[in-house]
């Protein structure tokens, strides 16, 4: 809706453009260390990430690998190196509300597969040791702007699919954020196919769950989950504890309004429990409920037309109206190339923005819609302290932008991550700009015989 494909086509053809623009920008080598350097980044237009909307001519500093200040009016302090932002923009790092990043690298490819298990253990399954630093979608995610992600397991079989990770997307071989950040549960017809084919059989299935977790709470050296009549073993018992005492969030897919509701209801037998909605395509029907109830929703942002049966009343109206209602909304990509297209989030974000040209439809303003792809999703999961804005304190995960980052023609020139230069190409830039302009020669070894 931002813009047309032929609109991002000339972008595209820009990009080797902006490569020497960073350069001319920095004049050091992405990878390096910053930490001990203190950087001023003046004259840019510069986005907080927390609601608020852009600050013309602003400044940002970081040092330390942490946000100083940012804003107007912000000196520059005695020694720092000094990187003119003008006609550029300076926004916090995205966050992707949902992905699997990480976890998949071609997902035709068992082998580069790890989303989900066919396993005997379910709940107990934490993602972060597989997740890889070296696949090729978070080099292209980093290069979009995306400093953070929500990893979110797949249901293999049953309901729970295990707990989840919030990652760096930057160049090292630590991405670890923070590791078994939440637990993921499948509601709705993905829940019912999970539990045996009903909705009933579904939440039956996790009441009895959550209490054969309270009761290993209570007495862990009693139980033994081997019982015909346990539906959990003695792992997945106990790495539900946290979740029924309300030490672990529980992400809750759910996409139906009447999902939602009984979702919500859950916590009138566990109410400890620390929910966050995922999905939520029907929200908007039911916002007041969900505000009422505190609980935070992670969207998706370009759906407008119904998939699926518990999607019948979708609108892209749908996190517009929801955010109008007092619900704290993120964004992330939903049933959309969650492990591949992270870069969708500015379109998803800008989207909203441009639904407040149109007719009937309710959007978000700029500064609301960058935040459901920065600070919100940082606060959802427990990290609003550390990551997701540029307020003073936070981690120095900062990007600089050639343009309007929610326009799609507009893309990063610089990135950090905790303060240290990030690389801003990837395989795919490499290939493109190796074959934007054939030339006569010899022919790759590839075509050698």
């Amino acid at each position: 809706m931002n813009k047309n494909s032929s609109t991002l086509r000339v972008a595209l053809r820009l990009r080797p453009a902006r490569a020497l623009l960073a350069a001319a920008l920095l004049g050091g080598s992405a990878g390096v260390p910053a930490l001990a350097q203190t950087i001023a980044i003046t004259g840019a237009t510069v986005a907080i990430g927390d609601g608020s909307e852009p600050i013309q001519n602003g400044t940002v500093v970081i040092t330390g690998g942490k946000v100083v200040a940012a804003g107007a009016g912000v000196a520059v302090p005695p020694g720092a190196k000094t990187i003119d932002g003008s006609g550029k923009w300076v926004t916090p790092g995205l966050v992707s509300g949902y992905s699997r990043v990480g976890l998949v690298e071609v997902p035709g490819v068992r082998q580069t597969n790890d989303t989900e298990a066919r396993s005997p253990f379910s709940a107990a399954i934490d993602v972060a040791p597989a997740i890889n630093p070296l696949a090729n979608p978070v080099a292209i995610s980093r290069t979009a702007g995306v400093t953070r992600a929500v990893v979110v397991p797949s249901a293999g079989s049953g309901i729970f699919a295990g707990q989840g990770a919030v990652v760096d997307l930057g160049a090292d071989m630590s991405p670890i954020t923070k590791a078994r950040a939440f637990q993921y549960v499948e509601m709705g017809e993905e829940g019912a196919r999970g539990a045996g084919g009903s909705r009933p059989a579904a939440y039956l299935t996790f009441r009895t769950m959550l209490r054969e977790a309270q009761d290993y709470a209570k007495a862990p050296a009693s139980y033994d989950g081997r019982s015909k009549d346990s539906l959990l073993n003695r792992a997945d018992a106990e790495a539900l504890v946290p979740v029924v005492n309300g030490q672990m969030p529980l992400m809750v897919h759910a996409e139906s309004a009447r999902d939602i509701l009984s979702v919500l209801a859950l916590k009138q037998d566990f109410p400890m429990l620390k929910l966050i909605l995922a999905g939520a395509t029907e929200g908007w029907m039911v916002a007041p409920q969900i505000a009422a109830a505190k609980v935070p929703v992670i969207a998706g942002g370009l759906d407008d037309l119904p998939s699926a049966f518990e999607k019948l009343a979708a609108t892209q109206s749908n996190v517009g109206r929801m955010v109008k209602a007092g619900v704290p909304v993120s964004m992330g990509l939903m049933d959309r190339d969650e492990g591949l297209q992270l870069r969708l989030a500015t379109q998803q974000a800008g989207n909203m923005v441009a639904l407040n040209k149109i007719p009937g439809a309710t959007g978000l303003s700029w500064g609301q819609a960058f935040r459901t792809i920065s600070s919100a999703p940082a606060e959802a999961m427990g990290l609003g302290d550390r990551i997701g804005s540029l307020k003073a304190g936070k981690a120095a995960d900062v990007v600089i932008w050639d343009g309007d980052p929610l326009e799609m023609e507009s893309a990063p020139v610089a990135v950090w991550i905790d303060g240290v230069q990030q690389p801003i190409d990837n395989r795919q830039t490499k290939l493109r700009d190796r074959y934007a302009t054939p030339r006569p020669g010899a022919l790759p070894k590839a075509y050698e015989w």
